[in-house]
C-alpha cells in the first residue's frame, strides 16, 4: 500500500552551497541542451551541479513512454538536432568534465529508437576529451540489435540501461518496456565485451526476493555495476510510493549484490544512476585488469 507519512528523516538533508551551479547552468544555457538532473528532477541536481557536474540527456525533454514514475516530459518530441552531440562535447570540455554521462530519452518514433544520436555523441565526446571517461545509459532502443551494435562501436566506457524495477510492476510502472528486452540488451552488449551497469528504484512495492531475483538475472547477463535507490514520487499525479527503505537495508542489499559478484555497487536512498559514476567505472575497470583482486565481470 501507498505510503502517507512525510519522508522519514534519513530523507533529510541540507541544500548544497551554489558553487559552481550558475557556471553549469549558464553553459547548458548557452549550449541549449537539456540535462536529466533537471528534467527527471532529480534530488541530487544541487549537489552535482555545485561541483560543476551535469548528466547530460540527448534528443530533447519530452519522450514517447509513459513510465508512471518518471518526471520527464511526455509531449510529442522535436525533430533531432543535428548539432547536439558536438554541443554536449563542447559543454563537456568547458565543464572540464573527466567522466561524462549521457542519458536519452526514448524515442520510439525513430527507426533506430535514437541509437544514431547516442553514438554521435559519444564520438564527438572522444575527439573533444581524449582522456575522459564516456557513459551511455540508453533507452531500450525498441529492441533494435544493430542501433545498440552503433552505440557499442562508439566505443562507450560503460554501458548503461535501467531494469528500473521487478517484472511483475511492468505493467503498471512501464508498459511500453519488457523486462526480457531489456535484459536481452545488456546481455548482447556484455556479450560483445562492453562494461554493463544497470539500476533500480527501490519502495515501488516490490519485495525483497524479487530484488535480489532482478540481481542474479543481471548477473547472468553479465551485468558488471549497479545502482540502487530509494523512488521518490515527482508529483502526486505519479505512482505512489509504497514504501521507504531506511539506510541499513540499502548496505545491506549492496552487500547482497557484492556477494553475487558486481565489481561496483552504489546502493543509498539518494542514489541515482549516474551517482557517483565515475567511481564506479574506475572500481569495476580495475577489477576487470587484476581479476584475482576483484569479482570479474
Amino acid at each position: 500500500m501507498p505510503v502517507n507519512q512525510l519522508k522519514p528523516p534519513w530523507l533529510k538533508r541540507r541544500l548544497a552551497p551554489a558553487g559552481q551551479a550558475p557556471q553549469v547552468r549558464a553553459c547548458l544555457a548557452r549550449q541549449g541542451l537539456h540535462t536529466v538532473c533537471q528534467e527527471a528532477h532529480c534530488p541530487n541536481q544541487g549537489e552535482c551541479f555545485s561541483r560543476g557536474e551535469a548528466t547530460f540527456l540527448l534528443m530533447g525533454p519530452n519522450c514517447t513512454r509513459r513510465c508512471a514514475f518518471c518526471a520527464v516530459g511526455k509531449a510529442t518530441p522535436a525533430p533531432l538536432d543535428e548539432a547536439e552531440p558536438a554541443k554536449v562535447a563542447q559543454a563537456a570540455q568547458d565543464l572540464g568534465l573527466t567522466y561524462v554521462v549521457l542519458t536519452m530519452v526514448s524515442r520510439d518514433d525513430l527507426p533506430d529508437g535514437g541509437g544514431g544520436q547516442a553514438a554521435s555523441a559519444i564520438r564527438c565526446l572522444r575527439r573533444a576529451l581524449p582522456g575522459a571517461g564516456v557513459e551511455a545509459l540508453i533507452s531500450d532502443l525498441g529492441g533494435n540489435g544493430p542501433a545498440l551494435e552503433q552505440v557499442l562501436a562508439a566505443g562507450p566506457s560503460v554501458l548503461n540501461h535501467n531494469l528500473e524495477t521487478a517484472p511483475r510492476l511492468y505493467a503498471a510502472l512501464r508498459p511500453q518496456a519488457a523486462y526480457r528486452r531489456s535484459l536481452s540488451l545488456l546481455s548482447r552488449a556484455a556479450a560483445a565485451g562492453a562494461l554493463t551497469k544497470s539500476g533500480l528504484m527501490l519502495g515501488l512495492g516490490e519485495t525483497r526476493d524479487e530484488t535480489l531475483a532482478v540481481m542474479d538475472d543481471l548477473r547472468e547477463a553479465g551485468c558488471a555495476l549497479l545502482t540502487l535507490g530509494q523512488y521518490l514520487r515527482p508529483s502526486p499525479g505519479h505512482y505512489p510510493v509504497a514504501r521507504y527503505l531506511p539506510p541499513e537495508e540499502f548496505a545491506e542489499l549492496a552487500q547482497e549484490a557484492r556477494s553475487r559478484g558486481f565489481s561496483a555497487v552504489a546502493s543509498g536512498p539518494y542514489v541515482r544512476s549516474s551517482f557517483q559514476a565515475g567511481r564506479l567505472w574506475r572500481e569495476a575497470a580495475s577489477a576487470r585488469r587484476d581479476p584475482c583482486g576483484g569479482h570479474r565481470a
